[in-house]
């Protein structure tokens, strides 16, 4: 690898191939401190996060999965992969994007503040894109929409020009399509 050239980012290192957006689905135990540890990985190499989710998705073995969109040349994206999975709380680290066809989706929240007619062209905006109303007032309406991210991106911009926005979004969270899944049934805690 070449020397940074000083702005804190790996992305800029004279790297030959282009970055490229990847979807990580990682499986760790979820105690204090975890993701604190994930993330202090990723800033302290200079590899920016685009997107972060976190959840128990098994009460019964305490394990958490964490859904991580970040972009890079493939073989910065493997050095993460590689230091993700030397983490001591990580049972499991799958790039759903070099693993083939994933689901992927994010909810928002878009409330639009603006006149009667602005409010009528949004609900017109809105019913095209699919997303639903939630609230209302004499001088709002707010929007939810679970959608790929570039859908939401769409709806939030095609609702700009019709008054002013307030936008609440989660990060992307996905799922490897057909039988592939992610989980270690019975897996003992790996040792350093």
């Amino acid at each position: 690898m070449s020397p940074n050239t000083g702005n804190g980012s790996v992305y800029e290192e004279g790297t030959v191939e282009a970055p490229k957006r990847n979807c990580l689905a990682v499986l760790v135990d979820n105690e204090p401190g975890v993701l604190a540890r994930v993330v202090g990985l990723f800033s302290g190499r200079g590899y920016n996060i685009e997107s972060l989710t976190v959840d128990e998705v098994d009460h019964k073995t305490h394990l958490s999965r964490i859904t991580i969109v970040t972009s890079g040349p493939p073989m910065i994206i493997k050095q993460i992969e590689a230091q993700l999975g030397r983490l001591i709380p990580v049972r499991q680290v799958v790039n759903l994007t070099v693993q083939g066809k994933f689901v992927e989706g994010c909810l928002a929240y878009i409330k639009l503040i603006g006149n009667f007619d602005q409010r009528d062209a949004a609900k017109q905006i809105a019913r095209r894109l699919g997303a639903r109303i939630v609230d209302t007032t004499d001088t709002t309406i707010m929007f939810e929409m679970t959608e790929a991210t570039h859908k939401i991106e769409e709806m939030i911009d095609a609702l700009r020009p019709h008054g002013k926005l307030e936008v609440a979004r989660t990060g992307s969270v996905a799922m490897a399509s057909g039988e592939a899944v992610l989980e270690l049934p019975g897996a003992e805690r790996k040792t350093a």
